[in-house]
């Protein structure tokens, strides 16, 4: 089908056929090849709008493989840019070109301007280029310098989940214009905090371009979290400081080298499972007027309606080719040109359905296993979506880390004091053997958190039985209801002085099990200073102080910052705490002490079936022996290490723990005392004497003799 030309359609003189890969908007230093990859298109232009807003077409000719490219003389760095695609629009079939809709490049690396969700991103026909962002042309160039990746080992690693925006937003050293801002991480006073808790890793919050869903923006309300991706290659340009067109691409680089340079790993949470075009009433931005059908998940039986597994009203299309293959490139991307050093992928599940069920060995998964650069890096799943069998924790392949929800649930229902949780607290204490060994991974495949960004902060997990999201507009219906919490006796805040004491300890208790967890430790962004949300579990939309951190805290609860050091310090100085291998339990040879770890009663004897089996029991001790480490070091040398005696009392009374006999060590001192503010209570105890642990409290012991 020949279609007429456009008003406004041009094909200047001077474009040359130019190529079909790589996608996008290459610029080589004297031009720029453009190409896009549309299976349903008659026809496609690429767009190139001026300063003023005006635009000029010029049709793309040249299609390989449903490629069509075409590449320009002169244009440069800074040139908007966007596509218009020709072709069947028929919905009920699934198929939704409309040539009136300026769309986003799937492999833009950088835009400008914003969605103003006017009539014409939605309305078949009425032309939206006033009304949405554009892509623009990058420079690719940057000094990087001596810029090389950390690289730290798993088990070396502590990771911490913050938000560009909000971590950076109030405080006091962070220049006002950097603040909220790729710089405002970068800036010294950021770094510094990282360094100085024994972070290895800043996970940051989607960073993709994102949109800001109609709903929240017709509220007063805004996507604070970016879980609406449109741009899987650029960065997102409200968050740069410099709101040049592209400049946000070389400030992202610039803080990733700054990080790099601190010894710190930049990991990202991607968001490859939905888009921001939403369902069937959503905006036409990108992929949905390029090739719905090819992109997107359709239901077989009506191909109008979009499957979701995501709870946002679609799913990408991890079966097409060409969408495995934008996902696959924006992770090499984000790998080779801007340095990153791991991904965690938001409903991991969802990018593992082939065809309903969640498959480990599903094509998406093998490509990663294959890939010489995206297998190389960090990857942490998410393992889980709101489909059916989409709850997959401990089932994701051995390249793979993951969130692990069982840690969270146990440990918060542990410190609680729900009946029945010893054995399972144990497993998750110990690198959760029973979810990673059969399937030949380590401990480290265990990312541990208690809290995270999606749920209740540490402050308001002790300070909260249910929670608070009324500021959100949907009279607190939105957000997970059942977040085994426990107030502590009231609900929000408080004056009484023991039910504060109370929640500073449980808040303690719980940071001390996290750094000396086998496993990975993951630390959401401020709750190493007692960050609250006021009882909101679900603050996706809030971009205000209720979810940026309030940096007067750090000062104000600087016990709690320095217990939170000392605790990750701990696990830093002691590898029996991050061991490469999961504890076997055999004796040690040659020593005559029990094997590489033994779990006492209070009354310093091994627990028995029946103390296992106890649904009341809230207390046990465990021992960790730092002369049966059987693992080598990396030079393959042997690794030798103190031995550790851990005192769990969940109990709601004070609990007297009998140390063990001389076989386990002759004498102890106190390492980490959660009943301390900042953890230090130096004290000395024999074997065999019995030491008062307060009522829900964890003590650590170092064997000194």
């Amino acid at each position: 089908m020949v279609l007429p030309e456009p008003p406004g359609a041009v094909t200047p003189l001077g474009v040359w056929p130019g190529a079909a890969y790589p996608l996008g908007a290459t610029y080589d230093g004297a031009g720029t090849n453009f190409s896009v990859f549309s299976e349903v298109a008659e026809r496609v232009e690429l767009c190139l709008i001026d300063p003023l807003g005006a635009e000029s077409r010029i049709s793309l000719d040249e299609v390989d493989g449903y490629v069509w490219h075409a590449y320009v003389p002169t244009i440069a760095p800074g040139q908007r840019y966007g596509f218009r695609v020709y072709g069947p629009y028929d919905p009920d079939h699934g198929l939704r070109c409309d040539p009136a809709k300026l769309l986003l490049d799937p492999y833009g690396k950088a835009f400008t301007g914003r969605i103003d969700n006017h009539s014409a991103l939605y309305t078949h026909g009425e032309d939206s280029l006033a009304h949405t962002m554009t892509g623009v042309v990058i420079n690719p160039f940057f000094d990087w310098g001596h810029d090389h990746p950390p690289k730290h080992p798993y088990p070396e690693t502590v990771i911490y989940e913050a938000h560009v925006k909000g971590m950076t937003m109030t405080h006091p050293a962070v220049p006002p214009e950097l603040r909220g801002t790729y710089a405002g991480i970068a800036h010294p006073a950021i770094v510094d905090h990282l360094k100085s808790l024994g972070v290895t890793a800043i996970e940051l919050m989607p960073v993709h371009t994102f949109v800001h869903d109609r709903m929240l923006v017709d509220q007063g309300l805004r996507q604070y979290w970016g879980y609406n991706s449109v741009g899987y290659l650029a960065p997102h340009h409200e968050y740069a400081a410099d709101q040049r067109a592209g400049a946000a691409v070389t400030e992202f680089k610039a803080m990733v080298r700054a990080l790099h340079a601190a010894g710190i790993e930049v990991i990202l949470d991607v968001v490859y499972n939905h888009t921001g075009e939403g369902g069937d009433g959503g905006p036409t931005l990108s992929l949905r007027g390029i090739d719905n059908a090819a992109y997107y998940r359709l239901a077989e039986a009506d191909p109008a309606r979009y499957v979701d597994y995501t709870g946002t009203g679609n799913s990408l299309n991890v079966r097409h080719p060409h969408t495995l293959q934008l996902i696959m490139d924006s992770l090499r991307y984000w790998i080779t040109q801007m340095h990153v050093d791991g991904f965690r992928f938001d409903l991991a599940s969802t990018l593992a359905r082939e065809l309903h069920d969640v498959d480990r060995l599903s094509a998406f998964f093998d490509l990663v296993q294959q890939d010489p650069v995206v297998s190389q890096v960090k990857l942490i799943a998410e393992p889980w979506d709101v489909g059916e069998g989409g709850y997959q924790v401990g089932n994701f392949p051995v390249l793979w880390t993951e969130w692990n929800g069982k840690y969270r649930d146990t440990v918060r229902d542990y410190w609680r004091g729900e009946p029945a949780t010893l054995g399972e607290f144990a497993y998750r204490l110990t690198g959760s053997s029973d979810l990673y060994e059969a399937t030949g991974r380590r401990p480290w495949a265990s990312i541990n958190f208690v809290t995270a960004h999606d749920g209740f902060t540490l402050r308001d997990l002790v300070s909260y039985n249910e929670k608070h999201n009324e500021d959100n507009g949907e009279d607190n219906r939105d957000g997970e209801s059942h977040n085994r919490s426990w107030n502590c006796g009231v609900e929000g805040p408080t004056d009484d002085p023991a039910v504060l004491a109370l929640r500073d300890r449980q808040s303690r208790n719980m940071i001390a099990t996290l750094a000396l967890s086998q496993g990975t430790p993951m630390l959401l962004h401020g709750d190493e200073m007692g960050r609250t949300q006021h009882g909101n579990n679900n603050t996706y939309c809030q971009d205000s102080p209720l979810s940026w951190m309030d940096w007067t805290l750090a000062q104000k609860n600087s016990d709690l910052v320095e217990f939170t050091s000392a605790a990750l310090a701990l696990r830093a100085e002691h590898p029996v705490f991050r061991r490469r291998r999961f504890f076997d339990g055999r004796p040690a040879a040659g020593h005559r002490q029990p094997g590489d770890i033994a779990w006492l009663t209070p009354a310093g004897t091994e627990m028995t079936d029946a103390d296992w089996d106890s649904g009341f029991g809230r207390s046990l001790a465990v021992f960790l022996n730092g002369d049966a480490i059987a693992e080598p070091g990396p030079r393959g040398e042997h690794v030798g290490d103190d031995s550790f005696l851990l005192c769990f009392n969940a109990h709601d009374e004070p609990m007297g723990f009998t140390l063990p006999g001389t076989a386990f060590g002759l004498q102890w001192s106190v390492a980490l005392d959660c009943s301390a503010a900042t953890g230090h209570a130096p004290a000395d105890y024999a074997a065999a004497v019995t030491v008062e642990v307060p009522a829900r409290c964890l003590l650590v012991l170092r064997r000194t003799a």
